[in-house]
């Protein structure tokens, strides 16, 4: 007996070494992550043969290391227990900016230069000097264009969702989706404001909201807030919570917008009904819930749809697309989900896919259940957005034909 248990044992330990080294090598991300998103740009625009005079690569060499110290430091101070909105503001924006350095750095960096060289234009130095004006270039355009992005009322996405299980009664219902608002350190109220007045165009029989409405509290974000109290809808204003309520107090943001009229669906539904038919609205907690420690927080889908006719088309509410195959189990017909933001900054979306089963559009999984991921309403941390547009969607809910 004592071999035969030995055995397991052994291996177990064997496929638990791997996992170890990566959680340690986890653990290190933190610190090393900086290092790169700031050394990288430096060495590829400052000492990759350029040969600059002095002062100017000394001059270089230090916004790098300002950098490198400051972005850590100001997010720290902003997002740590002081919740510090100024320095918040300058960690995040430093840290956009040199995502995007990074990024065009190594790519331009290699394709631009082996493309020079193949070419044959100029000599080395002068190639050098290519990249180095093509990377501060094309960084500076895209970040001017992704903070317009991120800063701008979204634009409305409008699409069709034949629903096999609809009643005839129920086809053109109206569903507006916003989510991923993200109300934060840069005041946005003007832009909730006129958020809301163009959802409010839409004349929409059923506004949801996602999750992740705020970083920070809900007393601390609610002038930001509050004008989601003027959304109008014919049937129903329904949300459900994000991953970041629970790192801001779920229960106050609960409690706000339950103040301001919206339905908080926490693991239960609502019924709504149009021309004789009757759709399941559901909604669940985030899957970060359970974890949070917040009594009385988790996602039950089961909960939801209890005392719902199975016989009926559901239509659920879940923050993240991964809640996608307990959706496909239950016989969901329609989940609508936000928090990918669509990647927000190309190309972090290829960083996204490896937790989430979609970025963004509408995907189908199993045999009838849809799944409608939004790239978000607002943006977090980083004011850009890029090739990653923010949106404000129209779902037109149509029976089979």
């Amino acid at each position: 007996m004592t071999e035969t248990s030995s055995t397991p044992s052994t291996a177990g330990a064997r496929q638990e070494a791997p996992r170890g080294r990566l959680q340690r090598l986890m653990r290190y991300l933190p610190l090393v992550a900086p290092v790169l998103l700031w050394a990288v740009p430096c060495g590829v625009l400052l000492y990759t043969g350029q040969h600059w005079p002095l002062p100017v690569t000394l001059a270089g060499t230090a916004l790098f290391v300002l950098g490198l110290i400051g972005m850590p430091l100001a997010m720290a101070r902003g997002h740590g227990r002081r919740q510090q909105d100024w320095a918040a503001i300058i960690g995040d924006t430093l840290l956009g900016s040199a995502w995007v350095l990074f990024v065009w750095s190594v790519l331009l960096g290699v394709l631009l230069r082996l493309a020079l060289t193949v070419a044959g234009v100029g000599g080395g130095q002068d190639r050098a000097r290519i990249v180095t004006w093509a990377v501060l270039g094309v960084s500076a355009v895209l970040l001017a264009w992704g903070y317009a992005e991120a800063r701008r009322v979204p634009r409305v996405r409008r699409l069709d969702v034949e629903l096999p299980r609809l009643g005839a009664g129920l086809d053109g219902t109206r569903v507006v989706l916003i989510t991923d608002t993200h109300y934060g350190p840069l005041d946005r109220a003007r832009w909730s404001e006129r958020v809301c007045e163009t959802v409010n165009t839409l004349e929409a029989d059923l506004v949801c909201h996602t999750g992740d409405i705020a970083d920070g509290t809900a007393d601390r974000r609610r002038a930001q807030a509050t004008p989601l109290g003027t959304v109008q809808a014919t049937r129903a204003r329904v949300y459900v919570t994000g991953n970041h309520e629970y790192y801001s107090e779920a229960q106050g943001w609960v409690d706000l917008m339950d103040e301001l009229g919206w339905e908080p669906l926490r693991n239960r539904h609502v019924l709504v009904e149009r021309g004789g038919d009757t759709l399941v609205v559901a909604g669940v907690d985030d899957v970060t819930a359970e974890s949070s420690g917040l009594a009385g927080h988790g996602a039950d889908l089961a909960e939801a749809l209890t005392g719902a006719d199975p016989d009926l088309p559901v239509l659920l509410l879940a923050h993240q697309p991964k809640f996608i195959d307990r959706a496909a189990a239950h016989g969901v017909d329609l989940q609508l989900s936000g928090h990918t933001h669509g990647g927000q900054i190309w190309p972090f979306h290829y960083l996204v896919r490896l937790d989430q089963p979609a970025l963004a559009g509408l995907t189908h999984h199993g045999a009838r259940t849809r799944l409608y991921t939004s790239r978000g309403t607002g943006f977090w941390g980083p004011p850009f957005r890029v090739f990653a547009p923010s949106e404000i969607t129209l779902l037109v809910l149509r029976a089979a034909s």
